[in-house]
Formats: C-alpha cells, sequence, structure tokens
C-alpha cells in the first residue's frame, strides 16, 4: 500500500472520529495496530499533524461565531470575555498534566489492550448518561459560567488515556454539569482549537529536523482529507446527536473494543 493511500486512509479516519465521542487516538492506533497503516515515527507524528486539518474544519464552521467573540475582545463585550478565559481555564489542565505526566502516559498505557478496554468503558459510560433524565440548564456554549469551564477542562484530561475521548470526556462532563447536548458538544469543539494546535505545533516543532519533501507532501494530503471529512462528520453529527442521543456511538465504541479484544487475545 502505498503512503499516499495510507495518509488518505488515516485522514477519513482522524475526519471521522475527532469530534465524535470514539476516540481518534483509539482508532488511529487501532488502525495501525491490526493493519498496519502507518508504523513509525513519521506516522506517529502524522497523525497529530493532520488533527490541524480537522481543527480548521471548526473554525470555517463557526467562523461567525469566533469572529464576533474575537472583535468583542477589542469591543469590551464581557460575555466575548468570559468566553475566552473559559477556554483558556478549561485547556490549561490538559497543559499541565501533559506536562507533567504526558510522557509517562504514553509509555505505560498507548497499548492495543489499553485502547480496547477504555473503547468499552466509555461506551458503557455513554449508553449510562444518554438514559439519564438531565435537566440543561446551559444552551450556550460561549456563556458557561467560569467554574463549569474548569471542570470540564480536568475532565479532559481523562482522555489523555488513549481509547476515552477528548470530546467524550467534555461532552459528558458539560452534559452532567448542566449542558444540553448541542451546546456541550459544541464546547467540546471549541475546547479542541488551543488543545489540538498546541499538540501540533509541539509535535511538528519536535519532529521538523526528520521532515523530508516527501513527508511534507503526505502530511499535507491527510491534512486535506482530514479537513473535508470533519466539515461533513461535524455538521451531520450535530444534528443527530440533538435528536437522537449517543446510542449509536456507545455501541460504536463497545463493538469496536470488544472485536479489538477478541483480535488481540487470538494473537492478531
Amino acid at each position: 500500500m502505498s503512503d499516499a493511500v495510507r495518509a488518505v486512509i488515516l485522514g477519513i479516519i482522524e475526519g471521522v472520529t475527532e469530534f465524535l465521542p470514539v476516540s481518534s487516538t483509539g482508532h488511529l492506533l487501532i488502525a495501525e495496530r491490526f493493519f498496519h497503516l502507518g508504523e513509525g515515527a513519521f506516522w506517529d507524528s502524522f497523525t497529530v499533524l493532520i488533527q490541524l486539518g480537522a481543527i480548521l474544519a471548526i473554525v470555517g464552521l463557526y467562523f461567525r461565531k469566533l469572529w464576533d467573540v474575537v472583535i468583542g475582545l477589542f469591543t469590551g463585550d464581557a460575555y466575548a470575555r468570559r468566553f475566552v478565559i473559559g477556554v483558556l481555564v478549561a485547556f490549561l489542565p490538559a497543559v499541565i498534566v501533559g506536562l507533567v505526566a504526558g510522557k509517562y502516559i504514553k509509555l505505560l498505557l498507548f497499548n492495543p489492550w489499553v485502547i480496547c478496554f477504555t473503547l468499552i468503558v466509555g461506551g458503557a459510560i455513554l449508553l449510562w448518561v444518554d438514559k439519564l433524565e438531565l435537566k440543561p440548564r446551559e444552551h450556550d456554549a460561549t456563556r458557561f459560567p467560569l467554574l463549569m469551564y474548569l471542570y470540564i477542562g480536568i475532565a479532559q484530561c481523562v482522555a489523555m488515556i488513549p481509547g476515552v475521548s477528548r470530546s467524550g470526556a467534555s461532552i459528558v462532563a458539560a452534559m452532567l454539569l448542566g449542558a444540553d447536548k448541542r451546546a456541550a458538544a459544541e464546547f467540546s469543539f471549541f475546547l479542541a482549537i488551543p488543545t489540538m494546535i498546541g499538540a501540533f505545533a509541539y509535535d511538528f516543532y519536535k519532529s521538523r529536523a526528520e521532515m523530508t519533501m516527501d513527508h511534507i507532501n503526505i502530511v499535507a494530503i491527510g491534512f486535506v482529507v482530514s479537513f473535508i471529512t470533519a466539515i461533513i462528520v461535524v455538521k451531520t453529527f450535530l444534528t443527530y446527536v440533538t435528536r437522537h442521543g449517543f446510542l449509536l456511538f456507545a455501541w460504536w465504541r463497545v463493538i469496536v473494543g470488544t472485536l479489538g479484544l477478541i483480535a488481540l487475545a487470538l494473537g492478531r
């Protein structure tokens, strides 16, 4: 299989799974483990670098709202200023945990057994949350209380364990704290912007010396594919989850995790 085809497949996986509560990292690592779709140092960096494509999809879809926030910062809009502070507050716990424990988490937990197990556990949690009779109080992701932003950021740190899902952890936390499904999903999108741009910048800086022109071309393919796929998925996901909840994604996680454990047990 050519590197370009690998880049397209991994770009699709990234674009489809990044903003769904199913764990993009888990799916990418499973693809590497069972289908050999990119093993080696370059492909480890590739899966981080193409996340920027998915992030730019969010920026494009929410450009008007994000632009209003930027303008509000310069015009003294209190809500815009509080939202930016809220995103930074939610982003900070992941930075601290990543700096302190990121290396150990990657060393100890990045293996297919952990991924498959956490996919199943995460699916069970989504099933539980979906059945709760929650009474949402917050309907606008840009106007959550500051303390709520902090708690969501702390919950997001759990997603450093592969298979947990960054979006899943933040969505579940937001809903338990009083957000409706759409607002919870939208804030997970907004929180992804600084989180994943930071991961992209760090990984690009770390691997810059090893990047050849061929590598850059392969990353560009994955970037474009993840961008286009993420636009389609995010628009569909918001409509679907508002009407139907998270049942589909919960069972998706359980099925993928179970099949992965069976394959591992069989020595695949």
